[in-house]
């Protein structure tokens, strides 16, 4: 009896023991993870915080300080369009409860069950595109000093008319509608450029929760990692 408790505890030792090529597997695992989660650190703050932040201070040049500043901001109690949901992944071979994060964007206020976002998912990536593509060809979000040139440069004229042809009585999207609803505590006709650093500051938090992912995904390999490396030990 007790030869047969020796080979059971013998078997179940073995059984543990991973190969090298898991161990070597688990470890790209880990650093794709740690790559990824620098990328888009790197991303946020260099790239897309930027970018918005200029679009912000070109919208408040065009429009007038007095029009886009912080007193105009609704601080009543109110619900919130966006949210993030957290789900836990409880797998067997994890010690930890891995999260996951999913950006609900724009929520119905008449329905909260709904997501606007997810049923207009192709509109929001083409309304993206058409912004990005503007950016590129204008070239004039390279720097202030450009962006203010451009900006100093157009004509009362066009200026207005550029405003009206971005007025909210004219979306008919509900995505966009809810945009127009956030962004009408700065007037009726608003700024373009307002409407794309509000784009830009979207993706700044899809890239955040990105980034809370990435952290759970660095975290769950690192734990698989080091339960790989002890049972070689043992």
């Amino acid at each position: 009896m007790e030869f047969e408790g020796d080979q059971n505890e013998e078997a179940a030792i073995n059984n543990k023991k991973v190969s090298k090529s898991e161990i070597e597997e688990t470890t790209l695992n880990f650093l794709d993870s740690l790559d990824q989660y620098l990328v888009l650190i790197d991303s946020l703050s260099n790239t897309i915080l930027r970018q918005g932040w200029l679009e912000l201070a070109g919208a408040r040049y065009s429009m007038g300080a007095s029009r886009v500043n912080t007193a105009l901001l609704n601080l009543q109690p109110h619900s919130a369009p966006t949210t993030v949901d957290v789900v836990t992944h409880d797998d067997g071979s994890s010690m930890t409860k891995s999260p996951k994060f999913n950006l609900c964007k724009w929520a119905s206020t008449d329905n909260k069950d709904s997501s606007l976002e997810k049923e207009n998912i192709e509109e929001d990536e083409q309304l993206k595109e058409n912004i990005s593509s503007q950016r590129d060809s204008g070239n004039q979000e390279s720097s202030p000093e450009s962006s203010i040139e451009s900006v100093s440069s157009a004509s009362p004229s066009e200026s207005n008319g550029s405003e009206i042809n971005a007025s909210p009585s004219k979306i008919e999207n509900p995505l966009q509608k809810e945009r127009a609803k956030v962004l009408s505590m700065f007037g009726t006709l608003v700024s373009p450029k307002l409407r794309a650093s509000q784009l830009t500051f979207e993706t700044a938090l899809e890239t955040l929760v990105e980034i809370a992912n990435a952290r759970s995904g660095i975290l769950k390999s690192y734990e698989a990692l080091h339960r790989d490396i002890k049972s070689t030990k043992e």
